[in-house]
Formats: structure tokens, sequence, C-alpha cells
């Protein structure tokens, strides 16, 4: 089975960084920051990091897992996470150089219920899970939210 793990990175403005993705022939979407956990990789925590490095050259805190989500051969895990610096322009990940992946875009978006409904955050169910941490204020201390 494949593993993935994911970040909902909140800055200290208690914004969420996202990565807009833009592909020819499919309507634009977003996603969290993350990928695919490698066999060199410590722990899936160590394989978040790597990929927040590639990804935005950014360092995050690690909060809590804060949700799975599994289908016959696919795991993503969702990390809640703080982050205080990072550089979309120092990214490095091999991803961004591939012939034919389309454009990446690094957003700020509120964390809010409103931040989440102005864009398509896939996959859907990580969104109402975060909307609905987002309304019961359950998305929990230490992360400021």
């Amino acid at each position: 089975m494949i593993e993935r793990v994911r970040a909902v990175l909140v800055t200290a403005d208690e914004t969420m960084l996202v990565i807009r993705r833009t592909k020819p022939g499919i309507p634009v979407y977003w996603v969290l920051p993350g990928g695919g956990v490698e066999e060199s990789d410590e722990s899936r925590e160590a394989a978040l990091h790597r990929e927040v490095h590639e990804e935005i050259a950014g360092k995050a805190d690690i909060v809590r897992l804060l949700h799975m989500v599994e289908s016959d051969d696919e795991r993503q895990l969702f990390y809640l996470a703080r982050i205080a610096t990072w550089s979309f322009e120092d990214r490095t990940g091999p991803e961004f150089s591939a012939e034919g992946s389309g454009e990446y875009a690094l957003e700020e978006i509120p964390l809010t219920v409103e931040g989440l409904d102005g864009i398509d955050l896939k996959p859907e169910e990580i969104a109402r899970v975060l909307r609905g941490a987002i309304g019961a204020g359950t998305l929990g201390a230490g992360v400021g939210v």
C-alpha cells in the first residue's frame, strides 16, 4: 500500500498554506503540502519534514496526526503543524521540473470555513474534516486555532 503524508500548515497569521494545482484539461484544485513516504524515511514524520522542505523550503513543527484517509491501495496521513518560515522559490521537489506535471502555486488562505469554501481542496474528505474542526474549535491547543 502506498503511504502519503500531508500537512495542514498553520502560519503565525492563522492562515493555512496550500498548493494550487493547475493541469491542462482539469479544473484547478488545491492540495496540502506533502507526498509519498519513501523507504529511506525513518518515519512518517521524517517523510513529512522531507516533503515540506522539498516543496516549500520550510520547516514544520508537527503538532499531531489529524486524520487518515484510506482506500484499497493508498493511505494518506494528515498532520496538523505550525510553520514559521518558507520559501516557495527555493523548493527542490522533483515534481516541479517533471514534464507535463502542470503548475504548482503556493497560497495562503484564511484558516476559516469561508477560506476553505473558497477553494477546491482535495481530497474532499480532509476539507470536510477541517471545516468540522474549525467550526467546532477542535483543531486543538498548540496551534492557536
